[in-house]
């Protein structure tokens, strides 16, 4: 299993970024815990991090047919952009949304989430722990995809048996 974590614009900056917010942890040290709760899960974990719409959106497309799931957090991205909801529209795979804090409960234009309509689920308000608890939902979705796919070709086998 490989699930790709893709980090939006100014999550470079995390751990100087308003630590009031978003909290001192760095991206690599969230990287890293996450590095380790995949091993242990033995899942493939890839990260990439852009400031640009573009190469975000072009990172989400290389994942279809690479990787099984997808862990996002699009930062203010998440607010404006309707292109990179279509792209992942378009993956048709577990994509799992993710924020550091509780978009709901900041200003009123973080509250609206081009995203969430067309991901799996959203995990939002946890601090950093938002990340391990994205990367145990993509992993039981994953698990639950494959499930279903076996149990329909066994169906399939004993139909034509």
């Amino acid at each position: 299993m490989k699930i790709m974590v893709i980090q939006g614009p100014n999550l470079n900056m995390l751990g100087q970024r308003d630590p009031r917010i978003y909290g001192t942890m760095t991206m690599a040290q969230i990287h890293e815990q996450m590095s380790l709760a995949a091993k242990e899960s033995n899942v493939d974990i890839e990260f990439y991090q852009s400031n640009y719409e573009g190469e975000i959106i072009d990172k989400i497309q290389e994942c279809v047919g690479t990787c099984d799931a997808i862990i996002i957090n699009a930062g203010g991205y998440t607010h404006t952009s309707i292109a990179i909801a279509d792209a992942i529209a378009a993956t048709r795979m577990p994509v799992v949304e993710v924020h550091i804090s509780n978009i709901y409960a900041r200003e009123e234009f973080r509250a609206k989430s081009f995203l969430s309509p067309v991901c799996a689920g959203t995990i939002s308000g946890f601090g950093p722990f938002s990340y391990h608890l994205a990367l145990l939902s993509a992993i039981q979705m994953v698990q639950q995809q494959r499930a279903f796919i076996a149990a329909q070709e066994e169906a399939l086998k004993a139909n034509n048996a």
